[in-house]
């Protein structure tokens, strides 16, 4: 009797296991991915700086789940050609990985980080290399900052192909150019550390990588700007079994939609040149002969733009809408300092200036608005001793925009009091 009764709640005790799973689904997987870093292996770089990095790469991967069931790590060089110091199924622990980075020697040459990116993109895809298909696509750029060929195009195919960027850059980089490069928000996925201070982001990041490793359930919209935002969804076809369809509809357009036809490896889709302050439908629909899935429908809304059209701007010229030509760096104090620059004159005079300013060492960044006309701000709240990566952006009325950047330090803090001066003779004491 006790045996049948036994029995009977372990059966009783599968089967609200068995309806629990089929109400709620199975339970939140663990971080699954193809993990790449992308390591500036140039001559650019001092054999002191690549043996900082390669130690702090090391220190990051220690902890990491990495293992074929989970995170998979790959190594790419950037120099003259990019070269694979290992692939991902070449090593299943992190121990392994961590052997193999301290490994690592610099292979010199040119910086030809445009032509790694493209690499990269193979790699991340390429199944010979051990990458695995339908999990997170994770790549790790660590740069000083500089490149023999554009970043732009190759960095966002691989963005448009889903992958999450981080970028750590050790303090020769512009500002604006790197977040534009960076999987948004460029607060989380971008850096500035001197190459001595890397220890002080890796906790934070390798918890970024842990996140990004972690499967999404549905479509998604990011980076939503007043004229375009990116899509992106789950892995769920491949390359083979089917492919997808976006398509994009407006209620300020009836009867107009727009499609698109991708393949089923892709993860992501960027829609652009559309209408400000406007409400945009996204269906995407999953193709497959393998098995049956259903779309799944987005409603997005664009950001406000400019009030009115644009103004034609023929015969300007970008020679005309020139950004500020010089930054200087005055009033230095323990927290706080003023930036200045040479403002933009003439007909395409600057509608107004934009400052972002952060600690080279890491941390979010701040921004400050600055109107026509004004050609200085003053930073406050910064830290004393501190150095700060501060970029001056001029925005035109063509939408065009032009930046430069410059370092600032702040004063150290504890200022020397002034020594009592001596009483006046014939002073009397307390």
């Amino acid at each position: 009797m006790l045996a049948w009764t036994t029995l009977s709640l372990a059966l009783s005790f599968r089967l609200v296991l068995a309806q629990i799973r089929e109400e709620h689904g199975p339970p939140v997987s663990s971080p699954q991915g193809d993990l790449l870093f992308l390591l500036d292996s140039s001559a650019s770089v001092s054999h002191y700086e690549f043996s900082r990095v390669r130690e702090f790469l090391g220190h990051l991967v220690a902890p990491l789940p990495l293992d074929p069931g989970a995170l998979q790590a790959s190594l790419v060089h950037v120099g003259s050609q990019p070269y694979t110091e290992f692939r991902f199924d070449q090593h299943s622990s992190s121990a392994m990985v961590q052997d193999a980075i301290r490994a690592a020697t610099q292979r010199m040459g040119d910086t030809n980080t445009g032509l790694a990116l493209s690499y990269a993109k193979e790699q991340l895809f390429d199944t010979a290399t051990g990458a695995r298909v339908g999990v997170p696509k994770v790549l790790v750029w660590v740069t000083d900052g500089s490149s023999s060929d554009p970043v732009g195009p190759p960095m966002q195919e691989l963005k448009d192909l889903g992958v999450t960027v981080f970028i750590i850059s050790t303090g020769h980089g512009n500002f604006l150019e790197l977040s534009e490069a960076a999987s948004a928000p460029p607060e989380k996925h971008l850096h500035f550390v001197d190459v001595d201070d890397l220890h002080i982001i890796a906790q934070e990041l390798r918890g970024s990588i842990l996140d990004a490793m972690q499967p999404q359930q549905q479509l998604r919209a990011t980076e939503v700007t007043s004229s375009g935002f990116r899509l992106a969804w789950p892995p769920l076809l491949t390359a083979n079994s089917g492919y997808y369809v976006l398509e994009l509809t407006t209620s300020a357009k009836p009867g107009v939609m727009h499609r698109q036809q991708l393949p089923g490896n892709t993860t992501g889709w960027a829609w652009t040149g559309l209408e400000p302050d406007t409400d945009y439908d996204v269906a995407l629909v999953p193709e497959s002969n393998e098995r049956l899935l259903g779309p799944q429908h987005l409603q997005v809304r664009t950001l406000p733009g400019e009030v009115g059209p644009r103004p034609r701007t023929e015969g300007w010229g970008l020679r005309e809408e020139a950004g500020p030509e010089r930054i200087v760096i005055s009033h230095c104090k323990p927290r706080s300092l003023r930036v200045s620059w040479a403002p933009t004159l003439g007909p395409a005079a600057a509608l107004g200036y934009h400052v972002l300013y952060g600690p080279l060492q890491g941390g979010a960044a701040q921004r400050v608005e600055v109107p026509a006309g004004h050609n200085s701000t003053l930073l406050q709240g910064l830290a004393p001793s501190t150095d700060y990566l501060v970029t001056v952006t001029a925005a035109f009325r063509s939408g065009r925009e032009r930046s430069l950047s410059a370092k600032a330090c702040t004063s150290p803090g504890g200022e020397r009091s002034r020594a009592p001066l001596p009483p006046k003779a014939g002073a009397r004491g307390p």
